[in-house]
């Protein structure tokens, strides 16, 4: 075993959609010269590594999470060479890499199902196969996250196969041996390749309940209840562990749906270990992501904060001390933060606010690409302009019209248009035809524009980092939220020895009044961040009582 240094928990990660990011040789498509062209520009956010969506080769039923091949670079993102002086350039830079597992399902055109399809020994067993019930009926009630019920008839084996995704996405048996093989093989090659880690695409769906049973009837999630924490899952992950991870200095990163606090323990806390380590390093939950909706973003809900603030608060309190937390406020799975959370009238302000909200907490934040140019959410006038197989998908009984409200305000297309650079043809994107809509609102929200206004959203990322990584209390003090039934206000402090932080974010239009905590009151205050001009330190002597503007937020530190 290699001694793990857990380098993890001093970073801070950016995450790349590939195609989405940036064009280097003017096709169109974000490829992976276009990341090296901008290496620089990642470096100056002040994080320590890249998350990469997919670059594996695939059709693009999924936008690349269906994939054909794993253990090679899809030529649309330069292929393996690129790749590699890609990884190279990053490391020299300081730069982690973490890699995309996607290995709950493939492919239906990989190498693998097609010899499955055709029963060709080893690969028979690869997938979830099963017969027709002898009444006709699919082989369960279970259904799709993305295309109706979780099955397809496959004309040449004769029998039906489980995806839980995409019809063209599926699911793989991990149940058999060999498959978990072939997932040990994928991670030895990356890693011995040079990259620092993994975040594991919906792992926790690997292991599913034996016999395949009926579920209780859940509208779109039927089923979920029989294969997510299935049984044989921690199983599972400590194989990998064992056999694999636990020989290198590597990060994992779990998708975890429908998980607490309380059952992240049982991945990545110290119950987890059996010997070699917790199953995994962290996770991403998805709760502080539903203070919009129910569970899914096209289940909407009015935005609550005090259900965002139960999110971020139970998952401080709840792994304080036994694991580590992983921070976001979006990815290329949801629309963009501002747009949900936030205020597109005050655009600077509250993104500004948002990130305050989450990057000082204790755990290792992520930074989607273009969360700190503030973009928005993007409004086609069409259905067709959509290109997500999820969202063409969802609410297909409804009007026409009725459907584009719902998507405008929920599609994972509006974090899949390309970066906006400048104000120039395509955003900067691309030189070629973009492979998708660019946001119309590029001329105002882009990066050249804020490079050059200290105040902008994007350098107000640079020192927000900057200031996080600076204070050893972000990564170990102690962690109190304040004023937890206001539907206004988010407020909390971390304490370490005498040095206190107090984090203080407005999440109204409306001028909002905030009370000092005690052990602040009466005492000298630095202000260390701030969005609004004209606010200052609390003096020894001051006033208790803030008066905070529309969407405004403020770090103070005490003592230390």
């Amino acid at each position: 075993m290699t001694k793990q240094t857990y380098w993890y928990k001093e970073g801070v990660f950016y995450q790349i959609w590939p195609r989405s990011f940036k064009d280097g040789n003017g096709d169109g498509m974000g490829d992976l010269f276009g990341v090296i062209e901008k290496l620089d520009y990642i470096k100056s956010l002040n994080v320590d590594g890249i998350w990469f969506s997919p670059l594996y080769p695939s059709p693009g039923a999924d936008c690349g999470y269906d994939i054909s091949d794993y253990m090679d670079i899809a030529a649309e993102f330069g292929g393996m060479e690129a790749f590699q002086r890609m990884l190279e350039e990053a490391h020299a830079r300081g730069l982690k890499v973490i890699m995309d597992l996607v290995v709950n399902h493939t492919s239906d055109e990989h190498e693998w199902f097609q010899k499955s399809r055709e029963r060709i020994d080893p690969y028979t067993d690869y997938y979830v196969w099963r017969p027709a019930k002898k009444n006709g009926k699919l082989p369960n009630n279970w259904d799709s996250m993305f295309e109706g019920k979780a099955w397809q008839w496959d004309d040449v084996r004769k029998e039906y196969y489980l995806h839980l995704f995409a019809i063209k996405q599926p699911d793989l048996n991990m149940d058999n041996p060999l498959v978990r093989e072939e997932v040990k093989k994928i991670l030895k090659f990356w890693l011995d390749l040079g990259v620092d880690g993994f975040r594991e695409d919906v792992i926790t769906f690997i292991s599913k309940e034996e016999g395949l049973p009926d579920a209780f009837p859940l509208p779109g999630y039927t089923g979920i209840s029989k294969y997510n924490h299935g049984p044989h899952i921690h199983e599972y992950l400590q194989e990998f562990r064992r056999d694999v991870l636990s020989h290198y200095d590597c990060m994992t990163l779990a998708e975890a749906p429908l998980v607490s606090p309380r059952l992240a323990l049982t991945y990545i806390g110290p119950d987890a270990d059996k010997g070699c380590g917790a199953d995994i390093d962290m996770m991403i939950q998805f709760q502080c992501m539903c203070a919009d909706c129910f569970y899914s973003d096209y289940m909407p809900l009015p935005f609550s904060l005090r259900k965002l603030k139960k999110a971020f608060s139970s998952w401080q309190a709840g792994l304080r001390g036994k694991a580590w937390n992983m921070l976001y406020l979006g990815n290329h799975d949801h629309p963009r933060v501002i747009s949900r959370y936030g205020s597109e009238e005050y655009r600077v302000e509250s993104g500004k606010m948002l990130a305050a909200a989450y990057l000082f907490q204790q755990g290792t934040p992520f930074i989607y690409q273009g969360q700190e140019l503030g973009m928005t959410n993007w409004y086609p006038a069409r259905i067709d302009m959509y290109e997500d197989v999820q969202t063409l998908n969802q609410h297909l009984k409804d009007p026409e019209k009725k459907r584009l409200k719902l998507y405008h305000r929920a599609s994972r297309d509006s974090a899949r248009t390309p970066v906006q650079w400048t104000d120039g043809p395509n955003a900067g994107f691309t030189e070629g035809t973009p492979w998708f809509y660019v946001n119309e609102n590029y001329k105002e929200i882009n990066a050249a524009a804020q490079e050059t206004d200290p105040d902008s959203l994007l350098n107000f990322y640079r020192k927000a980092v900057a200031l996080r990584k600076s204070l050893p209390v972000v990564r170990d003090g102690s962690y109190r939220e304040f004023k937890k039934w206001s539907g206004r206000l988010y407020a909390y402090e971390r304490v370490l020895g005498e040095e206190r932080l107090l984090v203080i974010c407005s999440f109204s239009k409306k001028e909002t009044a905030f009370r000092l905590p005690k052990a602040c009151r009466g005492k000298a205050g630095t202000l260390l961040l701030k969005n609004y001009d004209g606010t200052g330190d609390i003096a020894a002597d001051g006033k208790d009582l803030l008066k905070l503007k529309p969407y405004e937020m403020r770090v103070y530190r005490f003592g230390g």
